[in-house]
């Protein structure tokens, strides 16, 4: 037919089939089942709207001592939050790896976990609601192609400290979202803010998808269980002075979170997402090592799943955090002494962390750190299973004398003894009692420990304070001495000396650094005078943007191990007030003092051990 037309109607016809073509091609390749292909999707969308993508931080956060492990995508973000430029821009988009374990009794359901990867973009300072609320509903709908009638949204409600957020309510409507299905509810659910005194915070808009089979109810019911959260935007337009009092903030910024999991599970019409290409694999090697089926079995499944993919990427991060029982390390052995207790009602009895393992490396191969550190990953795991394994028997046998000898509570001595001879976390002993309706006398327990280890907290949440994530004069002394400490190691032991972490509260600094032995009182010393040489002199600190290559060819120290975007930040200590002389040259993130004279008297009060060719030194600032 086309050659009976005119050559102008034949262009028209043809730029009309390609836009076809187009919007077929399109529609067909929306059908999103994978983790792989929702990540790309997020990603592309909001580099579409100009975010430049951030790669995924370390599971350890560097700017927020006050939790063990990065809980959210906008933990590596703090400084920049606060104020600081970050050297790609504005605005940011990435998949950042996460680690929560506050609710670990509730892992094995069908939606919760421990480890989760957050897909999540930001506004340090530039576009507001309209912008996020506008894409937010863009990508749902256009791009993951999810019906309106099944999405609902939640708004915040106010209360005598935060008015309620009538902007983000009234910018969904205009989207076309009835009334009925926008709930405002209180600052328990909506309202965000960062833990400890103070801290920027303000209210959030929540976004839910509808999981039941059954007709999709007229009015949104956020108690009911069936509408799932899948999304959320959090407005940052408010800084908490004190408890009580907020204030309205300069920058005001956006922070928004996609769970991967939930989302893959909701885009497969799953309720459990167990059973999502995430697990599937997981849970099949599962499967075939205890020979049982999913069905009947999901509990434990569940957990052995949950955990000990949490756990390798743990032991797969470049802080190489291995099994202990203080700090990150008791978390990691609660872990995988958890899968492990309920891998044997699975009636597993041979070793198996080492196969499940394998089977989430290979499932992973975007995180190329699992493979480079797998040998490490599998040794710690077997290790720990082998160690746990020969007292988990007999911790059982004990634990039911203890119980049979206890009227309805385990006593702190014969919980500490659990712990102490047979290996088992306080939570494992109150989880099991528990089953069996005998409480534990967790407080008795904790007096016990602290009889026994120099530093003591419980399982969960908090170790320290504050640190960078508070911003305070004396924290960002303590960052510019770690600079300081960092080169001055090098001239005391040698170029090869290399930073393996750190940890900066306002009561002290901890640098953990590579070398194989103790160092001696005169080492120290030396160490400490190259320092405080340094500080008296009054040496300028500045700071540059430069390209990833061009910071390191330009002789900036990184952190071993660490992934960073491909413009960074670069700190320069100069050396004489002379920019063409440097002392330190280190890509960080700040903040930092403008001049060393600023820090003080810098004062080694530790050094120690900490792992296999790793030293720690502890500092303060007078």
């Amino acid at each position: 037919m086309c050659s009976r037309i005119s050559p102008s109607e034949f262009l028209t016809c043809q730029t009309l089939y390609k836009k076809i073509y187009i919007r077929f091609h399109i529609y067909t390749n929306m059908v999103i089942k994978t983790r792989e292909e929702l990540i790309k999707k997020y990603i592309d969308f909001f580099k579409s709207k100009h975010h430049k993508e951030i790669p995924s931080s370390s599971l350890i956060p560097e700017n927020d001592p006050t939790v063990l492990f990065t809980t959210a995508g906008m933990h590596p973000l703090v400084p920049y939050l606060l104020g600081q430029k970050h050297p790609l821009g504005k605005k940011l988009v990435s998949v950042q790896k996460c680690l929560r374990t506050v609710d670990i009794e509730k892992v094995g359901n069908e939606t919760h976990h421990t480890f989760f990867e957050m897909l999540g973009n930001w506004s340090l300072g530039d576009y507001w609601k309209k912008e996020a609320i506008e894409w937010s509903y863009e990508f749902l709908t256009k791009v993951l192609e999810i019906n309106k009638d099944k999405l609902a949204f939640s708004v915040f409600k106010g209360n005598d400290q935060a008015k309620k957020d009538v902007e983000s309510a009234e910018r969904w409507k205009l989207l076309g979202v009835e009334e009925s299905r926008i709930a405002c509810l209180p600052k328990e659910d909506n309202w965000w803010e960062l833990g400890g005194t103070s801290g920027p915070c303000g209210p959030d808009t929540e976004m839910f998808y509808w999981s039941g089979n059954d007709k999709i109810p007229y009015k949104f019911d956020s108690k009911d269980k069936r509408w799932v959260e899948i999304w959320n935007d959090v407005f940052m337009q408010y800084f908490k002075v004190s408890e009580g009092k907020y204030e309205e903030l300069k920058q005001k910024n956006v922070d928004t979170g996609m769970g991967v999991e939930r989302t893959v599970a909701v885009l497969n019409d799953l309720s459990d997402n167990y059973k999502t290409s995430i697990f599937q694999p997981i849970i099949k090697e599962i499967e075939f090592i205890s020979g049982k089926p999913y069905e009947g079995n999901e509990k434990p499944m569940r957990i052995v799943a949950d955990h000990l993919r949490a756990s390798v990427f743990i032991l797969g991060d470049s802080k190489e955090i291995k099994p202990a029982n203080v700090g990150g390390g008791y978390i990691l052995r609660r872990l995988i002494r958890r899968a492990i207790r309920y891998a044997k009602l699975l009636n597993i009895e041979e070793n198996f962390t080492k196969k499940i393992a394998e089977v989430i490396v290979n499932n992973y191969k975007d995180y190329v750190e699992l493979e480079q550190n797998s040998q490490f990953i599998f040794k710690q795991l077997n290790d720990e299973e082998n160690r746990f394994s020969m007292t988990l028997e007999k911790g059982l046998k004990k634990l039911d004398e203890v119980i049979k000898n206890n009227d309805h509570v385990i006593n702190g001595k014969d919980a500490f003894l659990l712990f102490q001879s047979y290996g088992f976390p306080i939570e494992m002993t109150a989880e099991l009692a528990k089953e069996k309706n005998i409480q534990v006398d967790v407080k008795s327990f904790e007096s016990e420990f602290l009889k026994h280890q120099e530093l003591s907290r419980n399982s969960s949440a908090v170790t320290f304070k504050s640190g960078l994530a508070d911003d305070s004069q004396t924290t960002i002394r303590l960052h510019t001495a770690t600079h300081l400490l960092n080169e001055a190691l090098r001239i005391v032991l040698g170029n090869e000396i290399k930073q393996k972490g750190s940890n900066i509260t306002p009561e002290r600094l901890r640098f953990d650094f590579n070398f194989p032995r103790k160092l001696t009182e005169e080492e120290l010393k030396k160490i400490q005078d190259v320092v405080n040489e340094k500080i008296v002199q009054g040496l300028k600190v500045s700071r540059e943007e430069h390209s990833l290559n061009e910071a390191i060819k330009l002789g900036a120290q990184a952190e071993f191990g660490m992934k960073y975007p491909d413009l960074v930040s670069v700190y320069t200590i100069n050396d004489n007030n002379d920019k063409k002389k440097w002392f330190s040259k280190e890509i960080c993130t700040g903040p930092h003092v403008k001049n060393t004279n600023e820090i003080g008297k810098f004062k080694i009060i530790k050094e120690e051990g900490v792992a296999a060719g790793v030293r720690r030194i502890k500092a303060i600032v007078e």
